[in-house]
C-alpha cells in the first residue's frame, strides 16, 4: 500500500498546469488505473484511501497547487471529486479486469483499455460534478472546464497503463 501511494504521489508531481481551468492535467489518473489493473479490488481501494489519508494528513502527497496550502484544502478545492473518486475508479478498474481477464473478454489488453476506460470516465464524472457544485457552472462550462481537455491525455493514459499491465503479466509468468 506503501509503495503504491507513493507511486501515485509521484505521478501527482507530474503536473501541466492549464490556464482555463483549475485542474491541473497530472499522472495521477494513470497511477490509479495501473494500481487498479495490476492490485486486488480491495488492495487497489485501500491504497487510494491511504493516499487520499496522507494528503488530508498535510503530506505534500497532492500536486503542487499555488493557491493551495495543502491537506483537506485539495480535498474541498476544485480537484477534490476527482480525488475523492480516485478509490471507487481502482476499486472498479481491478473488478472489471479481472472479470474481463477470466472470463476472456476483448483479450487481456483491450479488457485493460475498457477496465480503465470504465475507471477514467468514474473520475471524470466526479471531478466535475464536485467542480459543478463547486462553480456553480452551466454543464457546458463544466464539460469545456472540467471533462473534455482531459479526453486526449486520459486516452494516452488509458493505453500506457494497458501496457503496464501486460508487461506485469509477463514479468510474473516468467518468474513464476
Amino acid at each position: 500500500m506503501l509503495a503504491g501511494s507513493a507511486f501515485v504521489a509521484v505521478c501527482a508531481h507530474v503536473v501541466l498546469p492549464l490556464n482555463f481551468t483549475p485542474v491541473p492535467l497530472t499522472l495521477q489518473t494513470f497511477a490509479v488505473v495501473v494500481l487498479g489493473l495490476v492490485l486486488s479490488p480491495r488492495l487497489a481501494a485501500g491504497t487510494l484511501v491511504a493516499y487520499l489519508a496522507e494528503g488530508a494528513l498535510g503530506l505534500p502527497v497532492f500536486s503542487p497547487a499555488p493557491m493551495i496550502v495543502g491537506g483537506l484544502a485539495h480535498l474541498l478545492g476544485p480537484t477534490g471529486g476527482y480525488l475523492l473518486a480516485y478509490p471507487a475508479a481502482a476499486g472498479l478498474v481491478s473488478i472489471l479486469s479481472r472479470r474481463a481477464r477470466f472470463a476472456g473478454w476483448l483479450g487481456n489488453y483491450g479488457g485493460a483499455v475498457a477496465s480503465a476506460a470504465a475507471g477514467s470516465l468514474l473520475i471524470l464524472t466526479c471531478g466535475g460534478l464536485w467542480l459543478a457544485v463547486l462553480t456553480h457552472g452551466s454543464a457546458q462550462t463544466i464539460l469545456t472546464f472540467g471533462v473534455v481537455p482531459f479526453l486526449p491525455g486520459e486516452a494516452l493514459k488509458i493505453a500506457a497503463a494497458a501496457g503496464v499491465m501486460m508487461g506485469s503479466q509477463r514479468l510474473r509468468r516468467r518468474t513464476i
